[in-house]
């Protein structure tokens, strides 16, 4: 007998994302195939396989897992050893175990897959029912309560499964086999219309009524996956600027969903990498060019719109019947609180803005906002990591185990570590009020009870006023304090897995500096254990502290008073017309006497002060609102710049002379903003060009919200890679306070490695 022919016994351990992906009937089917017997199971630790058969036929098994398996899942590492044999006489799946405090990946969220979109019209006990799902698509992270995923763990448990739906829960072969969520018409969840104190629970009136109001120019509030969307007709400008003032939202775009792709072509440009994106089994929100055929009031001026697709079952049964080209669907709240998920909340909070609120009675257990993304040089770049990502693991080359990242205080996410796996939370938001910060409670104490977690270590902001930093501070274990711009460059290399001497660039708008200053423009020589602040922008006065970055306009004329003197306001600049002269005076005493005038380094107030000194945003009605609207008025036909001095910081005088003499020339404000860009591009480059000669470094890592300007982030890497720098930014995380834990947790293990604490 030949050693390829001879029978064998081999373990197998899997781990990766391998749970409710359908993992385990991949594996009955493929084992059928190689004629191979034993069994599968799943475990909180991953799935464990025991195959008997010849050896060649295993080691074929093997390969197959790796290029086969199903498209949601992700495999990580797939372990084999040979064992005594056992002599199986059928191949079978066996009850799941939960082995350990060791935890395999939870599945994010799944848009419904095309196979089930053809059953909802041809199986007899599932025709129009929008809670379609199987093991390859549908609910996971939003409805998990514990591990390992079954279905006694979910919010589906209270659903008992009708005999039909049970026959194809435990058939092996069937598409639906353990699927958690399975159910039909006789057994599953339903939905409920709320429409002038009447509630409708014939579907086929619930689709057709809310049809009739969304094209009657009404506003409906709509159960989604992860929390509730507010929806209404994208082309008509009275309904969008109704939601806009009952959302309190004044000037952030809305996002908008349409059916398909030859839909969005009618009014918005897209790319392949875009289309890709769109249509990913994720199918998060992307930000694409706007051709300006919606409703103004949807875009508010930019040029860019956030366009997804339907993922929910009930999203296609809509779109596919309604008669509008494109909705409004933005999420479920008043602006800076959390998404609601609770049907009485709705009906109370979300009555008083919609006409009608549709509610369905399965719960959502974790509360999931839509993933923002853009595509920049062909990568995705994620703005928003939520539904769809969460809580897939970042898997670093440093062990994690038992440390908490407590994030930064706006677009907050937190993060967990479990061996090298840093598992960052879902979006959390702006932690300002008390019901963001329950949230942000909740959503920690739940990920601690999932992923077996007890920490042992808490990573934190220095700034001691984050409501992150006092959660942080609550808990009676060591804790470390890490500076905001060393945690945003660290997050990029963990999600590179770097881990040595880089030139770190931060370009964001506020975090602590170690001089007690608020820093923002960095240019940093360091490694995961340390950092050197090589250069900044120069220091400019926030007169007003934080209420500058609400009045863009402060800050314009803080660079000019600094440059130019009290007198530069003789120049009658239009940016100033509106100002109340007492206003005026106010913020120049304050700048002379320095009263409350912080001082800042910031990358986002330069932005916002040029932004307002062109007149495009003179008072911001969201966050970074000002910087948004300079990258959008580019001409991008100009590749000129100004001038500006580089020594120890970054001296920014000749900047603002050249943008006040093409101010008094008359050049449009497309040009300026191009010139700005294009400065901001070639101080990067300078710098690390600099660096690259002292200090022999070749690695440039970007990082921090400002490089979530499409335009910097595209031009800066190719200039980069074209002089041969290796240049490293976010994709999987986001590059703004979002994947600061990232950072955070890398930083803190890499110290704990070290010693250090």
């Amino acid at each position: 007998m030949t050693k390829s022919s001879e029978i064998i016994n081999n373990q197998i351990h899997v781990q990766g994302l391998v749970q409710g992906v359908g993992f385990r009937p991949f594996i009955y089917r493929l084992a059928k195939r190689f004629d191979l017997l034993g069994w599968v199971e799943n475990s909180n630790n991953g799935v464990f396989i025991r195959v008997e058969g010849r050896s060649e036929l295993i080691d074929q098994f093997i390969k197959a897992i790796k290029e086969e398996a199903p498209l949601a899942s992700n495999v990580i590492s797939i372990k084999a050893e040979e064992i005594q044999l056992e002599n199986f006489k059928h191949f079978s799946i066996i009850k799941s175990e939960n082995k350990s405090d060791e935890i395999t990946e939870v599945s994010p969220d799944i848009a419904v897959c095309d196979e089930c979109l053809a059953d909802l019209k041809r199986q007899e006990h599932r025709i129009d029912y929008s809670f379609i799902n199987c093991t390859n698509c549908g609910p996971r992270f939003t409805i998990i309560q514990d591990l390992p995923y079954d279905r006694d763990k979910t919010t589906m448990k209270p659903f008992e499964l009708c005999k039909i739906c049970h026959s194809e829960y435990t058939e092996i072969l069937d598409r639906r086999f353990h699927a958690q969520p399975v159910a039909c018409n006789n057994c599953g969840p339903t939905y409920k219309l709320h429409y002038q104190d009447e509630a409708i629970t014939n579907f086929t009136e619930v689709l057709k009524q809310t049809c009739n109001l969304l094209e009657e120019g009404k506003i409906v509030a709509m159960k989604g996956l992860g929390g509730y969307h507010l929806a209404c007709d994208a082309n008509n400008e009275m309904v969008v600027q109704k939601l806009r003032a009952a959302k309190n939202r004044d000037g952030k775009p809305f996002a908008v969903m349409c059916n398909d792709l030859n839909s969005l072509n009618t009014f918005a440009e897209c790319t392949k990498d875009e289309q890709e994106l769109l249509t990913s089994w994720r199918r998060p929100i992307v930000l694409i060019k706007n051709s300006k055929k919606l409703a103004p009031s949807v875009c508010m001026g930019f040029n860019s719109v956030g366009v997804m697709l339907p993922y929910m079952p009930f999203h296609h049964q809509l779109m596919n019947q309604l008669k509008l080209p494109v909705i409004v669907l933005t999420s479920g709240n008043i602006s800076d609180e959390p998404i609601i998920i609770d049907n009485e909340i709705a009906h109370t909070q979300l009555g008083a803005i919609a006409d009608a609120v549709l509610t369905y009675n399965r719960d959502i257990h974790n509360r999931t906002d839509d993933s923002v993304a853009f595509i920049a040089n062909n990568k995705t770049r994620l703005i928003r990591r939520s539904r769809g990502f969460v809580p897939t693991p970042t898997r670093l080359n440093i062990n994690v185990d038992g440390i908490f990242a407590s994030g930064a205080e706006l677009v907050n996410c937190f993060a967990i570590g479990k061996g090298n796996q840093a598992i960052l939370s879902q979006h959390i938001g702006d932690l300002k009020n008390a019901e963001t910060l329950e949230f942000y409670a909740e959503s920690a104490e739940r990920f601690k009870q999932l992923f077996r977690i007890n920490p042992v270590l808490i990573a934190h902001d220095l700034h001691p006023d984050y409501l992150s930093t006092k959660y942080a501070m609550e808990h009676e274990v060591p804790k470390i304090g890490i500076q905001h711009h060393h945690a945003h460059i660290a997050s990029c290399m963990a999600e590179h897995q770097l881990d040595e001497k880089v030139i770190g660039i931060a370009f964001d708008g506020v975090g602590l500096g170690d001089d007690g200053k608020i820093w923002g423009g960095e240019f940093f020589v360091c490694d995961l254990a340390d950092y050197e602040r090589f250069s900044y922008f120069d220091y400019v006065k926030m007169p007003g502290g934080d209420k500058a970055t609400k009045q863009p306009w402060r800050m314009a004329v803080s660079y000019l008073y600094k440059y130019f003197g009290r007198d530069f306001h003789k120049s009658n600049f239009d940016f100033l017309k509106d100002i109340p002269e007492f206003e005026f005076d106010f913020v120049i005493d304050m700048l002379e006497k320095n009263l409350n005038c912080p001082e800042t380094s910031s990358c986002g107030r330069l932005f916002d002060a040029v932004s307002a000194l062109i007149n495009l945003c003179i008072n911001a009605s969201f966050h970074a609102e000002a910087p948004m609207r300079l990258e959008a008025a580019i001409d991008t036909n100009c590749e000129e710049s100004y001038d500006f001095e580089m020594g120890s910081f970054i001296d920014l005088k000749k900047l603002f002379e050249g943008i006040l003499s093409d101010l008094n020339k008359g050049v449009s404000q497309g040009i300026i903003a191009a010139k700005f860009h294009h400065t901001i591009i070639n101080i990067i480059f300078a710098v690390a060009e600099k660096l690259r000669n002292e200090r022999g470094l070749n690695k440039v890592v970007l990082s921090g919200g400002s490089f979530q300007n499409r335009f910097i982030a595209e031009k800066i890497e190719v200039l980069l890679e074209k002089q041969n720098f290796e240049v490293f930014s976010h994709q999987q995380t986001p590059s703004n306070d979002g994947g600061l834990a990232l950072g955070q947790i890398a930083i803190a293990a890499k110290k704990r490695k070290l010693g250090i604490i």
